[in-house]
């Protein structure tokens, strides 16, 4: 029977629920269990899909085109598993479901109310990840204890350890403990508040993960082990860490997954750590610094390039550099400033994104980058500035643009398909999750990838324009990637270029910390090298041999 961990989170957002959440997972995988992550969000939306990014930071797309909480990102990350549109659950969602029975007559006439039908609902969504190939299940629920949103998860997470059994559930909560400048302390009556709301909503923790700026006394936590009746092993600190991917080493030194394993009487080996631990230090001997410029629209809320930037970090750990970002606003790029700027980068990142916004300030960095031979990878939209600003700069074709922000441009480059055209509703043109594409033999991307055919995930609603494909073609601008029956691209290259390389996919959101997508490591390679040419004595020997290979 499958385990279940709920994770919920007291005082403030952004504590860390979901770090928590994909640390414990990998913790347990390595102890040899099955783990599957969800999140449950409380908001109304369906799902993120058409939030602003300020709002929610990016959107994470899995393989089978859920638009979902970028909290999935992290667990992917860390547990090395894909996930799937099931694990992300929202008020929105679970409403729509539930309205839609009752629309068709499946509650026979009944009153449909939030107990039992809406937290019934909760709770399926909760079983759909079960099985006899799931040992544990986590399950994060999002928000703050006390938000008026969150009751119904926590009354649905309630009943559940009464259907399936006290031993099959562990409540883990994530609480705040602040450190107060003028009394010089850190203090646990946020936690003891949390907690006390939590038990209010009939949930006794069986762990607390106190989170801090930094470490606490023991004293502190028997403190708060005697104030919320959890027993002191199961009080654990997690201060801020130098790195994500410290984490769970962090919350297995102080017996986190020891303590869960305990209270759902799961009998495992000890975790095997050693390649995490290795992941970590070569995290810490990265210090070869490669800069890298990202023109972005979002660039005030960095959590809408999340993926992007641990991709880059991914990247950065695989050749011992440490990756600095340089968060350029689009709208800034244009005119001597942005140039003037952009000239001492080993690397520019273009990401996608929507809307009209900053789109002109990443055409000039795409041209900017050819004209200098600065490595430049383009993701999504990026792979449709850098084809504009080709057009527009190198074939002369006046006013080229994206029918998606010039309507009347007499050279649309890139365009709606015709299949797209007479769909009313935004979401069902837009092209979500894995797809195939054939990658031309001996092309850039090609020996990226080691392979001709890939499988990226995708989250866009224009495409390249194949009726201008002959005009790119006849020069070095290269079409090497396309959908099998050759209608779509998906990946462009200069030829001649040290690296000019764009795809229609996004491919960070498959990156892993021990293994960085193919594109973004060959990205830095080329940055250092750049970063090396620049200044010989920064080279890797990995990045060397690389190189001279």
């Amino acid at each position: 029977m499958t385990k279940h961990i709920f994770v919920t989170g007291g005082v403030a957002s952004s504590l860390g629920k979901g770090l928590t959440a994909a640390s414990l997972g990998r913790l347990l995988k390595q102890r040899g269990l099955r783990v599957v992550i969800q999140k449950l969000d409380p908001y109304i939306n369906v799902d993120p899909g058409t939030m602003n990014p300020f709002e929610h930071g990016e959107v994470f797309v899995t393989d089978d085109g859920g638009e979902t909480d970028l909290d999935l990102g992290h667990y992917e990350r860390f547990i090395d598993e894909n996930l799937t549109r099931d694990s992300n659950a929202t008020t929105g969602s679970i409403y729509s479901t539930v309205i839609a029975s009752e629309r068709h007559g499946e509650f026979l006439g009944k009153t449909v109310q939030v107990i039992p039908h809406i937290t019934d609902e909760i709770q399926r969504r909760i079983r759909m990840l079960t099985g006899d190939d799931v040992d544990v299940l986590i399950t994060e629920v999002g928000g703050t204890v006390g938000d008026i949103e969150i009751l119904p998860f926590l009354e649905a997470i309630r009943q559940f350890r009464l259907d399936v059994g006290g031993t099959n559930v562990c409540y883990v909560h994530v609480t705040l403990v602040p450190f107060i400048a003028p009394s010089g302390e850190h203090k646990t009556k946020p936690t003891q508040h949390s907690v006390t709301e939590l038990r209010s909503a009939g949930i006794q923790p069986d762990a607390i993960v106190c989170r801090s700026d930094e470490p606490i006394s023991d004293d502190l936590e028997r403190k708060i082990s005697r104030l919320s009746n959890v027993p002191f092993a199961g009080v654990v600190n997690c201060p801020d860490a130098g790195s994500l991917y410290e984490i769970p080493l962090v919350v297995h030194d102080e017996g986190l997954d020891q303590f869960v394993c305990d209270t759902l009487h799961l009998i495992t080996d000890p975790p095997d750590l050693d390649g995490w631990r290795a992941l970590n230090e070569r995290l810490a001997e990265a210090t070869t610094p490669v800069r890298i410029g990202l023109i972005g629209k979002y660039v005030s809320l960095v959590d809408a390039y999340l993926s992007v930037v641990e991709s880059l970090n991914h990247a950065g750990i695989h050749h011992g550099a440490a990756v600095e970002i340089d968060w350029i606003q689009a709208e800034d790029v244009e005119g001597l400033l942005g140039e003037n700027r952009l000239r001492d980068l080993d690397g520019i990142v273009i990401p996608g994104g929507f809307g009209e916004r900053g789109v002109e300030g990443k055409i000039a960095a795409a041209g900017f980058a050819r004209e200098h031979d600065i490595p430049c990878l383009g993701l999504c939209l990026g792979l449709q500035c850098m084809t504009i600003e080709y057009a527009r700069n190198v074939l002369g074709l006046e006013r080229a643009h994206s029918s998606e922000f010039d309507p009347s441009s007499p050279h649309p480059v890139i365009d709606l398909m015709e299949s797209q055209r007479d769909v009313s509703d935004k979401g069902g043109t837009m092209r979500l999750g894995a797809y195939v594409a054939q990658l031309r033999p001996g092309s850039q991307v090609a020996q990226i990838y080691g392979t001709d055919v890939v499988s990226e995930r995708h989250r866009h609603r224009y495409e390249f324009n194949p009726r201008y494909r002959a005009r790119f073609e006849d020069t070095d601008f290269a079409c090497t990637g396309e959908s099998p029956d050759g209608r779509l691209v998906e990946f462009i290259e200069l030829e001649g270029h040290p690296f000019w390389v764009a795809t229609q996919a996004h491919p960070e959101f498959k990156s892993r910390p021990d293994r960085p997508a193919p594109l973004f490591r060959a990205f830095i390679g080329a940055a250092l090298e750049r970063a090396g040419g620049r200044n010989p004595q920064l080279i890797p020997a990995e990045a060397e041999a690389e190189a001279a290979g």
